[in-house]
C-alpha cells in the first residue's frame, strides 16, 4: 500500500502539486488523466523519489520514503518505472538489457537472469528479439522490451508514463495489449495516459488531475459517465469552453465579439453554427438582459464539442428573478427562438448569481 500526504512540488516558475494527499491499494490498477501541465507525470515521478517533493511525506508498506536517512535505493526496488522514451541501453542486447539490474541490483546469478528474462519475452512476444540491439527494433518493440526490463525486477508496484504516446498509431495496440495483460496479475499499477477509452477498460480508479492536484477520483464509470465536477466533465467530454464576465453596461462588447471569433475559429466551428452562436449571446445579453439591469453582472459560459459539433451557452446573472422568456422583447426573443433549440430557466436564490439560463444551439 502506498499512502501519501499533503504532497507538494515546486518549480521556480510553477506548482503541479499543490497538497496532494491519496491511499494507493495493494492492486489497484489506476489511470491518472487529465489536460497538459496537469502534474500528472510529476506525481507519478515523486511517488518513486525522481522528482524529490517539496513538502509532504510518501509510505511504501508503512515505511516513510521521504524521511530523513530512508533507504531509498532499497524502498525503490520495490516500484518499476516505465517512461515514454524507452531508456534501453543501446550498446546491449535486448536480453543484456534485461538481465543488467537484476545481476547488479538484485546479485542474481547470470543464468538466473537470463531465464527470468527469456521468460519476460515471452511474454511480451520477443523472444525471438532477444539478441537483437534496440535500434533493429520497432518503438512498439522497444517499449515491450522497457516493460519487461521493468517486470524483471519483480517489483510489487509498476508506474508508466504515458507508455504509449511516444508511439506510431500502428505500434499503440501491441503495447496496450501487453499492459492490458499486465493489468490482470494482480500487481499494483498506476498509469499516466491520454487514451480515455484504454484507461476506463484496464482501470479499477481513475484519478483526473487539475488545479494542482486530484480534482476528481472515481471508479470508471463514475469518471467516464458520470463526473461530479465541472473541470472533469469538461475534460471526458472533450468540451471547447469560451467564458466572459460582464459588469457594466458600457462593457466592450466591440472587443467581446472579437474574442468570440477568435474562439470559433480556433475550434473550427462550421459558418453556420457560428453565426448562431453570436446572434444567441447578442439578443440573449445585449437585448435581452442589459437593458433590465442598470448595474449588470452577467456570466456567459459557451461549450462547444468538436466531436458531436454542438455548442451549448450558459448565461448566469444577478438581480432579481427574471426569466428572459418573459421579456417585453417579442422580436428578440422570436431570434433566439428560431437559434436555439431548447431553452431552460432556474433561479436559486442562495447563488451569487441566482439567475440562470441555458440554450442549446440548433446544428
Amino acid at each position: 500500500m502506498i499512502e501519501i500526504k499533503n504532497l507538494r512540488k515546486e518549480y521556480k516558475t510553477v506548482t503541479p502539486l499543490k497538497n496532494v494527499s491519496v491511499t494507493i491499494n495493494d492492486g489497484d490498477v489506476i489511470s491518472v488523466i487529465g489536460p497538459s501541465g496537469a502534474g500528472k507525470s510529476t506525481f507519478i515521478r515523486c511517488i518513486n523519489l525522481l522528482e524529490k517533493p517539496t513538502e509532504g511525506h510518501i509510505f511504501v508498506d508503512g515505511e516513510e520514503i521521504t524521511a530523513r536517512g530512508a533507504d531509498v535505493k532499497r524502498l525503490r526496488q520495490k516500484m518499476g518505472m516505465v517512461f515514454q522514451s524507452f531508456n534501453l541501453f543501446g550498446h546491449l542486447t535486448v536480453i543484456e538489457n534485461l538481465m543488467l539490474a537484476p545481476m547488479d541490483i538484485l546479485k542474481k546469478g547470470r543464468q538466473e537472469a537470463y531465464d527470468r528474462g527469456m521468460e519476460l519475452l515471452r511474454r511480451v512476444g520477443l523472444a525471438e528479439k532477444a539478441l537483437s540491439y534496440p535500434d533493429e527494433l520497432s518503438g512498439g518493440q522497444k517499449q515491450r522490451v522497457a516493460i519487461a526490463r521493468t517486470l524483471a525486477m519483480d517489483p510489487d508496484v509498476i508506474l508508466l508514463d504515458e507508455p504509449t504516446s511516444a508511439l506510431d498509431p500502428t505500434m499503440v495496440s501491441e503495447v496496450r495489449a501487453v499492459i492490458r495483460d499486465l493489468s490482470k496479475t494482480g500487481k499494483t499499477m498506476m498509469i499516466v495516459t491520454h487514451e480515455m477509452n484504454f484507461a476506463r477498460a484496464i482501470s479499477n480508479r481513475v484519478f483526473y488531475m487539475d488545479e494542482g492536484g486530484i480534482y476528481e477520483e472515481g471508479t470508471p464509470d463514475e469518471i467516464f459517465d458520470a463526473p461530479k465536477k465541472e473541470l472533469t466533465r469538461r475534460f471526458i467530454k472533450g468540451l471547447k469552453v469560451f467564458d466572459a464576465l460582464i459588469d457594466s453596461r458600457d462593457y466592450d462588447f466591440i472587443g467581446l465579439g472579437a474574442e468570440l471569433d477568435r474562439y470559433l475559429l480556433q475550434n473550427d466551428v462550421s459558418t453556420e453554427l457560428k453565426y448562431r452562436i453570436r446572434l444567441a449571446i447578442e439578443e440573449l445579453v445585449q437585448q435581452m438582459l442589459i437593458p433590465v439591469y442598470e448595474k449588470p453582472y452577467i456570466r456567459i459560459n459557451a461549450e462547444y464539442s468538436p466531436k458531436e459539433g454542438e455548442c451549448s451557452v450558459d448565461i448566469n446573472y444577478r438581480g432579481e428573478r427574471y426569466d428572459i422568456q418573459d421579456t417585453d422583447n417579442s422580436l428578440s426573443l422570436a431570434m433566439l427562438k428560431n437559434t436555439v433549440r431548447d431553452i431552460k430557466y432556474s433561479f436559486n436564490e442562495d447563488d451569487d448569481m441566482p439567475n440562470h439560463v441555458k440554450v442549446w444551439i440548433r446544428r
